[in-house]
């Protein structure tokens, strides 16, 4: 079979083979819509996955493999059942309708009404430059008919060489369809939201660390800070996962944390376990980075490395068109 006719087949399959350019074809995608998965392969070895099924109540990312393989996030654990490794979700009220919690959704509501983030298109799907950048609109639903906000989400992935990557991600939820009231509580919420494998936990031998030195939940919860990273030693291997939050977002802001594995940024104070509204045509964002590395917090040079991407240095999005 030439190449052109087994393209043409997987098309007709549902599969996109987006192909590398830039150095040495470090970084691949594969876009399968029969499966709803959008697969990112660094070096050869699957890294990332994008699920966006419409049966489930909201696209999520999983698995975030480390370096050497290993899952860093869970995509379903017991107890909270609705974690779903790397999400983002909110608790918001629309238009007279009962506030609905989205990162609840996965328990459906006593009328059997399901709520749902959903999945509507991609905008971009391309390696450039030896960077993944994907692109996507999203649709936060009531009843799975009656939209709430427009979601943007934008990602740039890139290779920093022997297994390491860091994720650029910046999402904007717009209120297109009339006002918005969030309604998020001030214990529950991250946004994003990432739940570590247990492997990687507090409870296994696992460090939380913060830019200001903080160590595990009882220093870094509801504590300000720019980044928080956690790490573990397993089977001999230390490696971990942080979290950037951009200069461009409110600053200082808080962080949830917790020993057994959730962790994320707040928003700030005044909009952070308070009422707030958004008002009809107007938008929320936040953008962080996402940096999986060897080592521990000093080996994997999160401090300077966060400070690179603070500066523009690492950063792989255009700025803002707010």
């Amino acid at each position: 079979m030439s190449s052109r006719a087994f393209a043409f087949v997987l098309v007709a399959l549902g599969i996109w083979l987006v192909p590398p350019s830039g150095r040495g074809g470090e970084i691949k995608l594969a876009r399968d819509d029969a499966s709803h998965t959008l697969t990112v392969s660094i070096e050869g070895r699957r890294r990332v996955e994008y699920h966006y099924s419409p049966d489930h109540f909201l696209p999520y990312f999983h698995p975030v493999l480390s370096p050497s393989g290993k899952e860093l996030t869970v995509r379903l654990t017991k107890p909270y059942p609705h974690h779903r490794s790397l999400w983002i979700a909110d608790n918001v009220q629309f238009n007279g309708h009962p506030a609905v919690n989205f990162y609840a959704a996965y328990y459906k509501p006593k009328t059997g009404a399901a709520h749902r983030i959903r999945h509507d298109k991609f905008l971009t799907a391309k390696v450039d430059g030896g960077v993944a950048r994907l692109e996507m609109q999203l649709i936060w639903e009531l009843e799975s008919k009656t939209p709430v906000l427009t979601e943007r989400r934008e990602m740039a992935i890139k290779p920093l060489g022997g297994g390491e990557y860091l994720i650029d991600l910046r999402f904007a939820l717009t209120a297109d369809y009339g006002d918005v009231r969030f309604v998020s509580d001030w214990i529950h919420y991250a946004w994003p939201y990432l739940r570590m494998h247990r492997q990687f936990s507090v409870q296994k031998g696992g460090r939380i660390v913060n830019s200001e030195g903080g160590i595990n939940q009882r220093a870094t919860n509801a504590k300000a800070a720019t980044w928080v990273d956690y790490s573990n030693t397993v089977d001999g291997v230390t490696e971990g996962l942080a979290i950037f939050s951009h200069p461009a977002n409110e600053h200082p802001h808080k962080w949830l944390t917790r020993d057994y594995g959730c962790f994320g940024p707040r928003r700030a104070d005044a909009k952070s376990g308070t009422r707030f509204v958004v008002k009809k045509g107007g938008s929320l964002e936040m953008r962080v980075g996402i940096l999986v590395h060897k080592g521990d917090v000093r080996g994997g040079k999160v401090a300077e490395r966060y400070r690179d991407y603070a500066k523009g240095e690492s950063s792989l999005l255009p700025a803002s068109d707010k």
